[in-house]
């Protein structure tokens, strides 16, 4: 009752009469109390003094050490529509074994005969670029003949002009002599018309100088004819120089621009041809994918996917497994302010789920039932939690891990250094971060600048 009469009970009855207020109160009991204080104060003083190993805790995971001996879903590159499931969850499965069988969903993949239609296509194509290139021969060989057939023509009319050149010397050196006759001619005639007057010639002489001269006259104008024919036929011949060149470079142009025409056809039938090669090798890698194959040997843990005739897109899942061969390894995470104390090789302790085991986290060398662990990974970016992730392998100096199942929780210390109780206190009292901590006597060197 509590005490908040003015009548008090202790006035009125005398308690010390009862065998409980005697027990309660004897002297003998204060003595021993006392001597209890005592020697809690001095233990309680000793274990402060004891020492006390620092470590960092966290809560994490088993996982495996390598990417691809995780669990993983397996997933389809093409839509389609389940036909058929060749196994069950819990089955094992080899490498290459098939899971399931998919048919075709796009209309432009329902034909079974696809992949053997775009080889007749290529082989189409192929024999089309055949014909070009052959075609491209034929005029090649068709510019090299008018080529030929040009420098023979040139050659002609070249000697055509060098003719008619040597015929418009000749008529000129003819042409002078005519001159000269004509001059002969005169100074004759006007001889034999002198002559005459002075009565030493006949008249008959006269008109015979003068017939003559009147033929070397008529002879020197046929000369010149002769000279400006020739000159004309020197003309003549540079035009067909000309005609000629013109003429066959023509033909030469065209055929070329054939050919050109020809081998742009060939070029363009060759893209369709390697076009059509790759939509080929599409159809039966294609092909090939309609049967979902496992990636490694693995149990099946789960179909994400049921019954037959359910259709779904590509990159959808369709079925979960897990490697049958894998490393153990724990993920665990720590705060911001205890990752400069970790450290890649640094050894961990860690107690898994299930198995039973007995932790003094400040003692270490008592606790029971924990396994060793060495860090092999640290994250370098924070996760999504707000804390690091750490990835732990089995230490291969300490007991080997249990048979665990990956995904089984665990917890994790980290042990850093040595120091007493009293200070463990302060340090928790005071929410101070342990001590840094280098392992294997490892040094902070500061440069001084």
């Amino acid at each position: 009752m509590l005490n908040i009469s003015h009548n008090t009970l202790n006035k009125k009855v005398d308690l010390s009469d009862y065998n409980a207020i005697q027990k309660v109160f004897h002297k003998r009991h204060h003595k021993y109390f006392n001597r209890f204080l005592k020697i809690f104060a001095v233990s309680v003083f000793i274990i402060l003094f004891l020492p006390w190993t620092q470590n960092i805790s966290g809560d994490g995971y088993l996982t495996t050490l390598k990417p691809d001996q995780r669990p993983q879903t397996i997933q389809s590159p093409i839509p389609g529509r389940i036909e058929k499931w060749y196994v069950q969850e819990g089955d094992f499965v080899k490498k290459g074994d098939t899971i399931l069988f998919i048919s075709e969903v796009k209309n432009e993949y329902f034909d079974p005969n696809l992949v053997a239609r775009t080889g007749q296509q290529i082989k189409a194509k192929s024999m089309a670029v055949n014909s070009y290139q052959e075609k491209v021969k034929a005029l090649e060989n068709q510019a090299s003949a008018l080529v030929n057939e040009r420098s023979l023509k040139l050659q002609q009319a070249k000697n055509k002009l060098l003719q008619s050149k040597l015929k418009v010397q000749s008529d000129s050196i003819d042409l002078e002599a005519a001159k000269t006759n004509v001059t002969i001619a005169e100074r004759q005639y006007n001889r034999t018309e002198q002559l005459q007057n002075e009565g030493l010639k006949a008249v008959t002489d006269v008109e015979e100088k003068r017939l003559k001269l009147q033929e070397t006259q008529a002879k020197l104008i046929s000369q010149e004819n002769k000279l400006l024919a020739s000159k004309n036929e020197v003309i003549n011949a540079q035009v067909e120089i000309n005609r000629v060149q013109a003429e066959y470079t023509d033909k030469i142009s065209k055929s070329q621009s054939d050919r050109f025409t020809a081998q742009s056809s060939q070029f363009d039938a060759e893209a369709q041809v390697t076009k059509l090669e790759n939509q080929y090798t599409n159809y039966e890698m294609r092909n090939d994918m309609h049967y979902i194959k496992a990636p490694q040997s693995g149990f099946i843990n789960k179909t994400l996917r049921s019954g037959v005739g359910e259709t779904f897109k590509e990159g959808d899942q369709l079925v979960n497994i897990m490697p049958s061969e894998y490393d153990l390894a724990v993920e665990t995470y720590v705060k911001p302010i205890d990752l400069p104390l970790i450290h890649l090789g640094e050894k961990i302790r860690i107690q898994f789920d299930g198995w039973p085991a007995i932790i003094f986290s400040g003692w270490p060398n008592i606790s029971y039932g924990t396994y060793g662990g060495k860090i092999v990974a640290i994250e370098t970016f924070i996760s999504k939690n707000g804390k690091y992730r750490i990835l732990i392998a089995p230490d291969q100096d300490d007991h080997e891990w249990p048979k665990i199942q990956v995904g089984s929780g665990a917890r994790t210390l980290a042990l850093l250094e040595d120091v007493p109780i009293w200070f463990e206190l302060w340090r928790k009292l005071n929410g101070f971060p342990p001590n840094y901590y280098q392992p294997n006597g490892e040094k902070v060197i500061s440069e001084k600048k």
